[in-house]
């Protein structure tokens, strides 16, 4: 019986920075979490205990923090193909690197309306997510959003759906639309400034999601994966995972009031979850 190793890949996950920039009439405050995975011929440490092919995962660690002091000054797509291009240049049994980085939003605090120079808040749950995958003959870039909470409370709907002997759900053309984005898109080559790509896509999303007269989360989320298809040529693919939240109409009759479309019970589970992928034919 023949065994042998098929792929396999390690790194370093979660490796977490906060760097300050210091202009000079403010600050600049990055936060990122940043997955290194590395594939290529590890064979002899996994079949023969021989380590001198492998990195250290504490090396990469220690290489994100160092890059982050030198070349964290830009866009998390530019610091990802920086990292990329060091650990395929320096270690020769590396074939594939793959560097996921997120971001999260941090804001200048407004005071009186004045932008603070080094007070800060949160900007929710949202973050910025850039996936840099290299290898020797090959690049892919990849950007996107997770956890892009967005809701609206009319111009969506929900009818004509299969009924049988199980369904309890109320048909309505006038309901809540809420759900909690994480959307990934794929670039056929790096943008001349990543930054201002991802934020005019990100617009683009929210528009199309604020206007669309919406038959359901599927008619929506393939609306704004066509709509950002057709603004950014550089885009190829864009994939769309998009919880239901619902928020269901409460039965204000027991108490004698009515309920015109202003009352519901919000709920994160159990939910329905919607998910495509869409691109150029």
């Amino acid at each position: 019986m023949a065994i042998h190793l098929q792929k396999n890949a390690y790194g370093k996950n979660a490796i977490n920075l906060s760097k300050v920039i210091r202009h000079p009439d403010h600050h600049e405050i990055r936060h990122l979490s940043v997955d290194i995975a590395l594939e290529g011929d590890f064979e002899a440490a996994h079949t023969a205990g021989d380590n001198s092919s492998i990195l250290p995962t504490d090396t990469m660690k220690n290489t994100v923090y160092a890059f982050a002091r030198q070349h964290l000054t830009a866009s998390i797509e530019a610091f990802g193909l920086i990292l990329a291009g060091h650990f395929l240049e320096h270690n020769p049994p590396v074939c594939d690197v793959r560097i996921t980085l997120t971001e999260y939003c941090w804001k200048r605090l407004l005071v009186e309306g004045i932008p603070h120079p080094y007070a800060f808040i949160n900007g929710g749950s949202e973050k910025h997510i850039a996936i840099v995958s290299k290898s020797r003959q090959n690049l892919l870039l990849s950007a996107g959003i997770d956890d892009l909470l967005i809701l609206k409370t009319t111009d969506s709907g929900f009818e004509g759906y299969i009924r049988d002997q199980y369904t309890t759900l109320k048909e309505t053309a006038d309901r809540i639309l809420s759900t909690s984005c994480n959307i990934r898109w794929d670039y056929d080559r790096a943008p001349e400034d990543p930054d201002a790509t991802y934020n005019a896509i990100r617009q683009d999303l929210l528009r199309s999601f604020a206007w669309h007269k919406s038959l359901s989360v599927q008619h929506t989320l393939y609306a704004m994966g066509e709509s950002v298809l057709r603004a950014f040529p550089e885009v190829t693919t864009i994939t769309l995972q998009m919880p239901n939240k619902h928020h269901i109409l409460f039965n204000l009759q027991p108490f004698g009031l009515d309920n015109n479309n202003e009352v519901f019970i919000a709920t994160d589970e159990p939910y329905g979850l919607i998910s495509g992928t869409v691109s150029r034919s």
